[in-house]
């Protein structure tokens, strides 16, 4: 993957925590002078810095463990990113192109979603691999913007006479903790789940002015529905 993306002539930043393979990385800037390489945690890696100023594509075969943890932690960056190509467990894969009311939409359907256009691109089998994974992958491309910048969000406080909604990083957390309380129990309905930030006949209230049963769950709303229902319910 390295090779093919430095025979663009792009700059590369090939970010590498196992130290078995920085050698080989160190042997190929050699060989090519845009290629930077950076030892290290992806996790931690400032992605500010390495961008520069440019806008961004990120390439890589992602750890199946932790994919999520470095989504989160890219998708801090959005702004600097135009697309995202990765290899990941098929079953995450699914995860993150889910539509709502399929039995792989979850929390992390709807964080993918708000941040990126996510595209199952095809699956790979193990025999690809040597040694062969226990098991199978799939290419995914996360193209941004999402959904994030359609939505007018609440921050929770009271709006700023001429500043807009969906201007504050702290409106996004705040939805995406919104979106994680919605979740915190599949197989309830989001009247239950949403106790401890609204009365019940105040959730089915919001609920149906949106056009949807009172007994609606998290995973049948889509990110736009999930985004309406919380500023309903902000400040109830």
């Amino acid at each position: 993957m390295t090779q093919h993306l430095l025979a663009t002539g792009s700059l590369v930043h090939a970010i590498e925590l196992d130290p078995a393979f920085l050698p080989g990385l160190r042997h190929l800037a050699k060989q090519f002078p845009n290629l930077n390489v950076v030892p290290g945690d992806i996790l931690e890696a400032d992605i500010v810095a390495l961008a520069a100023g440019r806008r961004i594509r990120v390439y890589g075969n992602l750890p199946y463990y932790i994919t999520s943890p470095i989504l989160h932690h890219l998708f801090t960056f959005a702004d600097l990113i135009d697309e995202i190509h990765i290899l990941i467990q098929t079953e995450v894969a699914e995860r993150l192109a889910a539509q709502p009311g399929t039995r792989d939409y979850g929390y992390l359907s709807v964080v993918t979603q708000f941040y990126t256009r996510p595209e199952f691109v095809f699956e790979i089998p193990r025999g690809a691999f040597n040694p062969p994974p226990e098991v199978i992958s799939a290419l995914v491309t996360l193209r941004l913007p999402g959904e994030r910048v359609k939505l007018p969000l609440s921050s929770g406080a009271p709006a700023t006479k001429g500043v807009r909604a969906d201007s504050s990083p702290e409106a996004e957390t705040h939805f995406l903790d919104f979106v994680k309380l919605c979740f915190s129990k599949k197989r309830k309905t989001l009247v239950n789940n949403l106790r401890a930030l609204a009365k019940p006949d105040r959730v089915r209230e919001a609920l149906t002015s949106l056009n949807l049963r009172p007994d609606a769950r998290a995973e049948q709303l889509p990110v736009t529905q999930l985004a309406a229902l919380q500023s309903l319910l902000a400040g109830a």
